[in-house]
């Protein structure tokens, strides 16, 4: 966490200590009718997270309310640590849907105000059946599009050399996930997609079990050398001169022609001649589901009792809260959301971010959540640790090894969650579009 985060958060909480004392010790001159700073913790640093609380500064709701913003790239062990100590958020944006089931299944989370929920598009904020009442806990900020492959402008594609990048510290192994759910979700469609990140299906399936073999005969054969420099390079790519990642397209010692990562990286590219394509041509998937795309997103969830956390997130999902965030975020990094209407065109945007918005907003006919964010947390850490040794021995024994584990991990967690007859996970993590 960065030292400004920290000095915010130790100001939040000498605040409510004072508001404590003064209520209880009737001090003179002590008042309670200031408001405590609501704390949103979220997964943007950088620009992004300076974008967005400049966001959160404009807010202007009436009541006086300020927000402290607490950007951090550990956000799971952040938040757990929080709620350990009785200490949580007022609001928390995770990128997780199993995490978010997780907290609703554990009453962490508040049920969103009716106005918020009609926000919570599809396939981003399903439904929750918790306490035998179906409600709504997250509504989606900022989304991703997932099924995409970068590459220079000019680059013959008939036969790409792969780039890959799987190191991200606590997460590393990510960029291979969406690698198996982008081809599993092309080969075997939304349909078993769903099933299987869902916790429905035997990781032992074929449908399964191909998309893993499919990834490494994608990849080629890779030298001892090559599968250790991605093992340990980051997904941004090898850092310049100034420190700043460059991609890795354009990182020394790769050689590579494309890569297949999510709409997110346009900030690394920024400014560079590359092109972005779906990704469906590339998977050896099947002519029906090529305009079937994976997405991501940042769901905003209230840990609070206090009504304004409510507020705050209702006027966040909101088209003028949206068209400020983009207003104060710098092009590359300018959020993407999940339904566009009563936003106006933005004039700067380049042809990167139109083919994608077009993509996410108009042209995709089914979008499918992220399978390992929709996962459990312990079995989408056990599918990222798979990847990373899967990468560096893609055998068949190893494989089967590797299937077998994570089929007797997605049983256990069954076992743990599913005896609740009050609870029931999300399902409908695809939307189809029709057309």
């Amino acid at each position: 966490m960065s030292p400004r985060c920290r000095t915010n958060r130790l100001v939040s909480r000498v605040l409510r200590a004072i508001l404590v004392v003064c209520l209880l010790a009737l001090a003179p001159g002590c008042t309670s009718d200031t408001p405590d700073p609501l704390v949103v913790l979220g997964p943007w640093t950088g620009k992004e997270g300076e974008a967005f609380e400049d966001a959160l500064k404009k807010l202007d709701d009436g009541t006086g309310r300020t927000y402290t913003y607490e950007g951090t790239r550990s956000l799971r062990e952040t938040l757990v640590s929080q709620l350990e100590a009785d200490a949580p958020p007022d609001v928390a944006i995770l990128n997780s849907i199993g995490e978010l089931t997780e907290y609703a299944r554990r009453g962490k989370l508040r049920p969103l105000a009716p106005e918020t929920a009609e926000r919570a598009y599809e396939p981003w904020a399903p439904t929750l059946l918790v306490d035998s009442r179906r409600r709504t806990y997250w509504v989606p900020l900022k989304v991703d599009l997932k099924s995409l492959v970068w590459s220079k402008e000019g680059t013959p594609s008939d036969d790409p050399e792969w780039c890959l990048g799987l190191a991200s510290q606590a997460t590393s192994g990510w960029p291979g996930t969406d690698w198996i759910e982008d081809i599993l979700l092309h080969q075997a469609g939304p349909d078993r997609y769903t099933e299987w990140a869902t916790g429905r299906l035997d990781w032992r399936d074929p449908a399964v079990e191909r998309a893993w073999t499919t990834w490494a005969r994608l990849l080629g054969d890779r030298s001892p050398a090559s599968v250790e420099r991605s093992l340990t390079t980051s997904y941004e790519g090898l850092p310049d001169s100034d420190g700043q990642p460059r991609g890795l397209l354009a990182s020394p010692g790769f050689g590579c022609t494309h890569e297949h990562q999510s709409a997110f990286i346009r900030y690394v590219y920024a400014g560079d001649d590359v092109r972005v394509e779906p990704s469906a041509r590339f998977l050896d998937g099947l002519p029906e589901y090529r305009d079937a795309y994976e997405v991501a997103g940042d769901m905003a969830a209230v840990f609070s009792d206090d009504p304004a956390a409510q507020e705050l997130v209702e006027r966040l999902s909101s088209p003028a809260g949206r068209e400020r965030w983009r207003a104060e975020a710098d092009p590359p990094v300018r959020p993407l959301f999940p339904d566009m209407a009563g936003l106006p065109p933005t004039a700067s945007a380049d042809p990167i971010e139109q083919e994608i918005d077009s993509l996410l907003t108009s042209r995709a006919r089914t979008l499918c959540f992220d399978a390992s964010d929709a996962m459990p947390p312990e079995l989408r850490d056990v599918f990222y640790r798979a990847v990373l040794e899967f990468f560096g021995d893609p055998t068949a024994e190893h494989l089967d090894s590797l299937l077998r584990q994570l089929e007797t991990v997605r049983v256990q967690v069954g076992e743990n969650t599913g005896g609740d007859p009050s609870f029931l996970p999300p399902e409908d993590i695809c939307e189809s579009r029709g057309g």
